[in-house]
């Protein structure tokens, strides 16, 4: 039902310049949309009103959707009808005056600098799987990257004589530095582990798995979930957790909040405020 999908598509990403992710995400949505209007028998995008709309949108909340997955999809139908609209294909935005339900902000899962400490050193065999994990987990606390970046490096994106790595997303890079022990374990997981791992074959990637291929996103996840358990770490640890760790223990040590945004590649500056609100909550606990 849904029609004009591809040229939608190439309207975020030409003239929005919407990433990857985020078209893949309004593809999905939209297609689920779609089926849940032919089970209503509308073939037509011209017969969809805000009646219908808000129907479906209860009907994702009935589902047990969480308010955030019900306001991304439909931020996915709201852009979706404007360019139809835009393109006159539609004579009025049935979801123009629609409103995203609220979503309460779960405060970031962050680990004590001790907690850290335990984390980082849990990988103590001489495996070159382990020195790998050291690595990697070395290289993320200490650059706040993104799990994403980090799986998605290439060895070319090291610089290791002068301590940075190259991040790319599809409509930027940014240059992160690190420290001298990041770069330790990165240069010993080169030297010791890396090709033990290559088995013979060749990859352009940094980090690869125990098959000599790239590390995946659940891969690494269950890897920081295992090295929390072992060394006794309770918090909910989640992909997410050393880069949230990372920008609250550099706002604690005094540096600048646009510093910070800086380092995580943020565009909108309330992204990385959330650790500062987290940091005074903290105080205010505290008191």
């Amino acid at each position: 039902m849904i029609t004009g999908l591809d040229g939608f598509m190439e309207y975020l990403e030409h003239t929005k310049g919407a990433s990857r992710n985020t078209m893949v995400s309004y593809r999905r949505d939209l297609t689920q949309f779609s089926e849940y209007l032919e089970g209503q028998g509308i073939q037509d995008i011209a017969r969809v009103t805000s009646i219908s709309l808000n129907a479906y949108l209860l009907h994702l909340e009935r589902q047990g959707r969480s308010a955030a997955t019900v306001s991304r999809v439909l931020a996915s139908i709201k852009a979706y009808f404007h360019y139809q609209f835009r393109e006159g294909r539609v004579s009025e935005d049935p979801a123009e005056l629609l409103k995203a339900p609220r979503v309460q902000k779960k405060p970031p899962a962050i680990l004590s600098v001790e907690e850290i400490g335990r984390l980082l050193e849990a990988p103590s065999k001489d495996t070159a799987k382990e020195i790998r994990d050291k690595a990697m987990l070395k290289l993320l606390y200490a650059t706040g990257i993104r799990v994403s970046e980090l799986i998605c490096l290439k060895v070319s994106d090291l610089n290791l004589a002068v301590g940075f790595i190259t991040c790319r997303d599809d409509r930027r890079e940014r240059t992160v530095p690190f420290g001298r022990e990041a770069g330790r374990a990165v240069e010993n997981y080169l030297k010791e582990a890396r090709e033990q791992l290559l088995k013979g074959e060749t990859s352009p990637w940094l980090f690869i798995n125990c098959r000599g291929k790239q590390m995946s996103r659940q891969g690494f996840w269950k890897i920081i979930k295992q090295y929390a358990a072992r060394v006794g770490i309770r918090t909910d640890i989640t992909p997410h957790c050393l880069r949230h760790s990372f920008a609250a223990h550099l706002l604690a040590k005094g540096a600048s909040l646009q510093a910070v945004q800086q380092r995580l590649g943020h565009v909108a500056p309330a992204n990385t405020q959330m650790y500062q609100d987290y940091l005074v909550s903290g105080v205010e606990a505290g008191r």
